[in-house]
């Protein structure tokens, strides 16, 4: 009997099917590859997002391909794509929509806004006032929009991928925790690396054509993401992965150094980005090193560090690398 169960600790099979995922994302990553060099762990994490049914905030400096990863994204998706440049004067109607008066009904139609599409990409979101951020709240969670009383559900799938810069300040707007914690990743761009800067050149030096992402190809549809979804959801996760989890969110809560640690919503959060970075690998169930990848970009952003420990330049990614390294990994 101890001979049978170590023979299946060795020789595991996925209960669910698993290899239809890892294909579909391998050919996105290809596709998105000819035009993005590096950023694997950027691309990871987007799709991490996408089949976790989450929203992700990329933040990075200008120029590093923020915008267009997430546009050769939704090229790689079969589906609807909507643009919306913030802007300080942008108001809620301008993205959500409004009511016209029809005089041949001698009634008020609704006119939907850009945010009805499948993929929505919010360029710079940190450049539109509070009010206009607020107006996302409602979409972002619930996957639907009230206006005049009447609700309007989405088009599923239904992802924001929202960018900001954190260098320039003028003429930003600071999103509230509240907004942030609506997106379950938070990922942070990086410069290349120097042969990664060389690949860059090089390859727009020998740029034919305008357009990067003209030959982008659709590799997967809508419905497919929506199945994925519905897989990702049933992939296993042990009491032993549950309780580490908890003990890395419990900890951020007793941390001193921390002002305001993680909720449960983050749990839930850490969760769902570790059964999909799973499944992305090509199993149904979720490790420890599952949970330790996505732990940054699920965490980070739902902090605020104590204001004495900021000065000292200690920074919320640091304190939940020490928080990882510290809570006991299940064996």
């Amino acid at each position: 009997m101890e001979d049978n169960t170590i023979n299946e600790q060795l020789h595991f099979e996925n209960r669910l099917e698993m290899s239809h995922i890892k294909e579909k994302t391998k050919a996105i990553k290809d596709e998105i590859a000819r035009v993005i060099v590096g950023q694997e762990k950027l691309i990871d994490l987007l799709l991490v997002s996408l089949l976790a049914n989450g929203h992700t905030l990329l933040e990075g400096v200008p120029g590093v391909a923020k915008t267009i990863t997430a546009k050769l994204l939704s090229k790689c998706i079969h589906t609807d794509f909507s643009r919306i440049q913030f802007t300080p004067d942008l108001m809620p109607s301008d993205i959500l929509g409004t009511l016209v008066f029809d005089v041949k009904k001698s009634d008020f139609e609704y006119r939907k806004g850009p945010i009805y599409a499948n993929v929505v990409l919010i360029d710079e979101i940190n450049r539109a006032p509070a009010k206009t951020q607020a107006a996302l709240f409602e979409v972002m969670e619930e996957r639907q929009i009230t206006m005049d009383g009447v609700t309007h559900p989405m088009e599923l799938p239904f992802l924001v991928v929202a960018t900001q810069n954190p260098i320039e300040q003028e003429g930003t707007y600071r999103l509230p925790e509240a907004q942030l914690d609506r997106f379950l990743l938070k990922i942070q761009i990086d410069y290349p690396s120097r042969d990664e800067e060389v690949k860059i050149i090089t390859r727009e030096n020998n740029l034919l054509t305008g357009n990067k992402i003209d030959d982008i190809s659709a590799v997967v549809t809508g419905q497919e993401i929506m199945e994925f979804q519905a897989l990702v959801r049933q992939v296993k996760v042990d009491v032993q992965m549950i309780s580490y989890i908890a003990g890395i969110v419990v900890n951020t809560r007793e941390n001193p150094m921390l002002y305001l640690g993680a909720s449960p919503r983050a749990s839930i959060a850490l969760l769902n980005a570790s059964k999909a970075h799973a499944a992305i690998r090509g199993r149904d169930f979720v490790t420890p090193e599952d949970i330790k990848d996505v732990s940054h970009a699920v965490l980070c952003h739902r902090l605020v560090v104590a204001p004495e420990k900021e000065m000292e330049g200690i920074t919320a990614s640091l304190i939940v690398k020490q928080i990882i390294e510290s809570v006991e990994i299940p064996r």
